[in-house]
């Protein structure tokens, strides 16, 4: 994995500088969606990383794995395709990228799909859910068990991980706890994913000034604005909108990554938690000093680096085909962050 280091400090203020003209309550959505799919659409990919755009159950996606046949570098975009796409790769990870469930596409994180298909071997579906206003809630989630559904349903068992950042980490979660509703005959989930997940839509997110003082990411007025747009306040208790008030019990392992100086990591923090105490196979890592959603940034700090590498050796666990308990021992497991 090729690797460019940047000073976290510099990378630290680069988010700040992004976030003030993205994540600005005060813009209209179109304005935030625009400008952040300014910053993400140019980002160079790893050297032979294919980006295929398909439809799965109606939802757009784009499918990228690494060291295939037709290299993308850059843009990502490459001629539609039917769903399945074809390739190599044995194990499949659906990805639901962040935003709040207002801005965000998949450009966000076609940079960390890169590096996790070229370090696990994997494919990684990246699905365009769709955004509030114009679509509140329950479309994203709709969108979410569409994509997963049909995944799991053309996949062989123990293939396929669902995964997902900040919002995306509560779609990811909200689809593994919906399983029950997939049809029957399914494949089995391998494990679940969650970078920096947004699960608790009914938290105040101003209750502690210390942790809002250090995120240079997230502000409570935006995650407010945020869920003022996807969701009434009467629903925000909801499993599906707010999955850490849901029954956590049954769920596949779980891979948890949280910063500390992130407004969001007391949801992480919860989850490990009580998800532990539901029974659940449960791998957590907080990273100290690092920002919302630092995992995404693999080639640019050592952190997310090292993050990925734990990514990537779960997805090799949970999909031994001997069971979660295959991999266990080896060198990226869950003291790989070193935090």
């Amino acid at each position: 994995m090729s690797l460019c280091v940047v000073p976290p400090a510099l990378v630290r203020l680069g988010a700040r500088l992004v976030s003030r003209r993205v994540h600005n309550p005060r813009l209209p959505w179109e304005v935030q969606r625009r400008r952040l799919d300014k910053l993400m659409g140019p980002w160079p990919l790893p050297r032979g990383t294919s980006v295929t755009r398909t439809a799965v159950n109606g939802v757009p996606v784009e499918v990228v794995t690494a060291g295939r046949a037709r290299p993308r570098t850059r843009s990502g975009r490459a001629g539609q395709a039917p769903w399945p796409v074809s390739g190599t790769a044995a194990v499949t990870v659906v990805h639901f990228h962040g935003g709040g469930y207002c801005v965000g596409s998949p450009a966000e994180a076609r940079d960390w799909a890169a590096h996790l298909s070229a370090r696990a071997g994997c494919r990684v579906v990246l699905p365009e859910y769709r955004l509030a206003p114009e679509h509140p809630f329950p479309a994203a989630v709709d969108d979410a068990r569409a994509v997963v559904s049909a995944v799991l349903g053309e996949a062989a068992s123990g293939t396929v991980v669902v995964s997902g950042d900040s919002a995306g980490g509560g779609l990811a979660l909200g689809a593994a706890l919906a399983l029950p509703g997939i049809p029957a005959g399914a494949a089995r989930l391998a494990g679940c994913i969650l970078l920096s997940p947004w699960l608790d839509l009914t938290a105040d997110r101003a209750a502690v000034p210390e942790l809002v003082r250090r995120d240079v990411v997230l502000s409570p007025a935006w995650l407010e604005a945020c869920a003022q747009a996807y969701v009434p306040v009467t629903d925000r208790a909801q499993p599906m909108v707010s999955p850490l008030h849901a029954n956590l019990g049954g769920l596949p392992p779980l891979l948890i990554q949280w910063g500390t100086d992130d407004l969001l990591a007391p949801d992480a923090e919860n989850l490990a938690v009580r998800a532990a105490a539901a029974g659940v196979d449960v791998t957590s890592s907080r990273w100290p000093g690092l920002w919302h959603d630092f995992a995404l940034q693999p080639g640019i700090t050592a952190a997310a680096g090292r993050a990925l590498a734990q990514a990537a050796w779960f997805v090799a666990r949970v999909s031994a085909p001997d069971g979660p308990e295959q991999l266990a021992d080896t060198g990226e497991g869950p003291d790989a962050d070193g935090g």
